[in-house]
């Protein structure tokens, strides 16, 4: 039967994750990673302990391993690389990079091959039976305030994917680790005690990364589907009074499909599902320095939207 990574020994999942190999599910997917780093393998223990490893005769649909080429390589200018089905998809990376390195990778697999979803790079996020869906482009604020939110309460989705279902737009938790980089880490950190934290990742193309483990509550409702209610525009700038402004839901459409990885692939059917997407929500920018600010905020659109 399966069960949790945190029933089981750490021993045991160390076992497994070097040799053959430990399914974890996330949401609807199912990988299979294998690792020796022992650094990766602790954050998998540390990270995924609410999440399910599934029987052995469940279908993976993403085989992936994250190790040294060589044991020689293990002493001499050390890389990993990252195989997927046996084919390295990226260069090789520095070990004290690996663990988000892993994070990507599993990010990848999604992003590539899951096109029975109409994709967003997105935060998602749900409280009172409402779906937030916040398009963020790098600096935005939007990890960031994901993570704040779901220690706020509010369930989450997923900090990486809006999965929008084909078929009648409801959304698709995936509810892995929320990402958070340099001076986001501290602030997000001082916000409750006995945060876990997997190891950082120093001096990767965003600076140092750390990845911050979802809540048990969000894990265990990864099952709950959520319907779009709200898509917020966020920004930090530091300093400025919070503001929050309704959106023309024509400039909407263009942003959320600037940040679909899939929209154009699905022609036609991806334009009719953006289209529906957008009218359901109520869509705002957000400009804010203060993390409790831009909470109270968002609690006030859930208290003032219908869904």
């Amino acid at each position: 039967m399966s069960q949790l990574i945190s029933c089981l020994p750490k021993k045991e999942v160390f076992q497994r994750l070097r040799h053959g190999g430990l399914s974890l599910r996330t949401g609807p997917y199912v990988y299979r990673i294998t690792t020796s780093l022992p650094e990766v393998c602790k954050g998998i223990c540390d990270l995924y302990g609410d999440h399910e490893v599934p029987d052995d005769d469940v279908y993976t649909n993403f085989d992936i391993s994250l190790n040294y080429p060589s044991r020689w390589r293990r002493l001499i200018r050390p890389k990993v690389i990252f195989n997927f089905d046996y084919q390295q998809p990226f260069a090789p990376i520095a070990p004290d990079q690996a663990y988000a390195f892993l994070e990507w990778g599993m990010n990848w697999c999604v992003a590539q091959y899951t096109n029975q979803y109409l994709k967003l790079h997105a935060s998602v996020l749900e409280k009172s039976g409402q779906a937030l869906i916040m398009p963020g482009s790098p600096g935005a604020g939007k990890s960031t305030l994901c993570a704040a939110l779901m220690l706020a309460g509010w369930r989450l989705l997923s900090d990486e994917f809006a999965l929008i279902s084909r078929d009648d737009l409801s959304l698709t938790a995936l509810c892995r680790p929320i990402g958070l980089k340099n001076e986001s880490i501290e602030l997000v950190q001082g916000r409750e005690k006995g945060l876990v934290m997997g190891p950082p990742s120093r001096g990767t193309h965003k600076g140092t990364v750390v990845h911050l483990k979802p809540t048990q509550s969000s894990v265990e409702g990864v099952d709950k589907q959520a319907q779009p209610a709200i898509m917020l525009f966020p920004k930090y700038q530091e300093g400025a009074e919070i503001r929050l402004d309704e959106r023309l839901k024509e400039t909407a459409f263009i942003v959320a499909a600037q940040q679909s990885f899939n929209y154009s692939l699905l022609g036609r059917e991806g334009f009719e599902l953006m289209e529906g997407l957008i009218d359901r929500c109520r869509c705002f920018d957000l400009k804010f320095s203060d993390l409790d600010e831009a909470i109270g905020a968002i609690d006030s659109l859930v208290e003032s939207t219908d869904v």
